[in-house]
């Protein structure tokens, strides 16, 4: 029984237009929002003027003009990421973004992809990105536990011991890290620089960087390798290429339902 009937009752059925279009791989909802403040997103021909808009589905909904079709199945891509990119739609500084090399990696027939979490500008390696805003949503939830793995080239000096450590979690400037499993590479990678293996699943914000820089490292490459079964493997900077409809069905199914 909820615990607030008349909170129950007033609320609209169905959901609210921005996550509904995110859903549809039409933009994320940051952007939906913007685009609802521009008087882009139309409804039955009137200009929608609040996300605050309950749908039960898209029909009548049109963005610039044209009506948004139905969302086509989920589709997930694995993407090089080279550095010198950033993870954006369009950035106001001008700076190159994965789009467009994206626009020579796919086929001319892709839908259109939204990223899943982040690579900064000087990281490199698997970024994965999909039309479906409800399995990006759901990807990047921290509560989703998805391991993401990264090699780190620091220079410095760090035993394996220090990095162990890392698997109780670590507090610093008064944010907390959950568990790492954090390791050294055999061979090292000449001179004082140390290639480190990391594995986290919070994926906070420049958390391999934080961490290691708190170890008295200094991150001079980082490239991530993996995020959950999906790893970068043999792919070719700055290419791409769809994951197979049946190991990305299984991975699904294996996703932990976002509260509601």
């Amino acid at each position: 029984m909820p615990t607030n009937p008349k909170q129950s009752e007033d609320r609209p059925e169905g959901d609210r237009i921005a996550k509904l279009l995110a859903r549809a791989g039409v933009a994320s909802r940051r952007e939906i929002e913007r685009m609802i403040a521009d008087g882009r997103i139309t409804l039955n021909d009137k200009v929608v003027e609040t996300p605050a808009t309950f749908l039960t589905s898209l029909q009548g909904v049109a963005v610039d003009g044209k009506p948004v079709a139905k969302p086509e199945p989920a589709q997930l891509y694995a993407f090089h990421k080279p550095t010198g990119l950033i993870t954006a739609e369009r950035d106001p500084a001008g700076r190159a973004t994965i789009y467009a090399a994206l626009r020579n990696a796919l086929p001319k027939d892709t839908p259109r992809l939204m990223p899943i979490g982040r690579l900064d500008l000087n990281t490199e390696g698997l970024l994965l990105l999909t039309n479906d805003g409800g399995l990006k949503r759901q990807m990047e939830l921290p509560s989703s536990g998805i391991p993401r793995t990264y090699r780190a080239r620091a220079f410095g000096d760090v035993s394996q011991e220090q990095l162990e450590a890392l698997i109780e979690g670590v507090e610093i400037d008064g944010v907390r890290y959950g568990s790492i499993d954090a390791n050294l590479e055999r061979g090292g990678a000449g001179g004082k620089n140390q290639w480190v293996e990391m594995t986290i699943t919070e994926g906070k914000n420049r958390e391999v960087r934080r961490v290691l820089e708190y170890l008295g490292l200094k991150v001079n490459r980082l490239i991530r390798t993996a995020y959950g079964p999906f790893g970068l493997g043999d792919l070719p900077r700055g290419q791409a290429v769809r994951i197979r409809k049946g190991d990305l069905d299984r991975f699904v199914s294996t996703l932990k339902r976002p509260a509601k």
